[in-house]
């Protein structure tokens, strides 16, 4: 169990940094709710979701899942308050995928400089990658158009009003195709090919 917990505070750290992009870019459209309610923040107390950041990333580990992924407690947001509420609405989808995309890139490039003075089997060259691939999952998990994933945000930024609204509906069953998907491997066999494929990209 020990032997997991660097990636679990990574997994943490990722989860937190993504919820906070969010609510940076809501800040940059107009809207200051999170910062108003403390959560532009790395802090982790007030992003913690009990089961999304603890309980799942330990079930998935001690199941021997080969991704490992989670959540911190959503960022709140106000379309209303943004100048362009449709579209603020997407950027904000989007800052979070896109925050962990940025953060792989980030340890992809450490990985490099830390691979020639310490050696790519190193222990801190192994956390490195383990960021990178947390990150990268983190990424790729979040755009899946399952609302409420960050992906079906940004999907319906592109569908007519009418579709998008439809669309939304399928957010109250969302937690449960999740879990669906979870429990047959699908998420596993879709995201495991992507994820090594973009580590091969970003480390070879």
């Amino acid at each position: 169990m020990f032997n997991y917990l660097p990636q679990i505070v990574i997994l943490i750290f990722s989860v937190i940094f993504h919820e906070v992009a969010h609510g940076w870019m809501a800040l940059r459209q107009g809207d200051n709710t999170a910062r108003a309610m403390g959560r532009l923040t790395l802090n982790p107390v007030p992003h913690i979701d009990l089961f999304g950041t603890i309980i799942l990333p330990l079930i998935l580990v001690l199941s021997g899942s080969r991704v490992l992924f989670g959540w911190a407690k959503p960022v709140p947001i106000n379309p209303w308050n943004m100048r362009d509420p449709r579209k603020g609405e997407m950027l904000v989808s989007a800052a979070g995928p896109g925050s962990n995309l940025l953060l792989a890139v980030i340890a992809a490039l450490m990985f490099r400089l830390v691979a020639t003075f310490a050696g790519p089997q190193s222990f801190y060259a192994n956390m490195i990658i383990y960021a990178v691939a947390i990150n990268l999952v983190l990424c790729v998990f979040n755009l899946f158009p399952i609302p409420p994933l960050d992906g079906s945000h940004i999907l319906m930024h592109f569908l007519p009003r009418e579709w998008a609204e439809k669309y939304s509906r399928i957010g109250r069953y969302g937690i449960f195709i999740l879990f669906f998907l979870l429990y047959f491997d699908i998420l596993d066999r879709v995201l495991y090919p992507i994820v090594s494929f973009a580590m091969v990209l970003l480390l070879s």
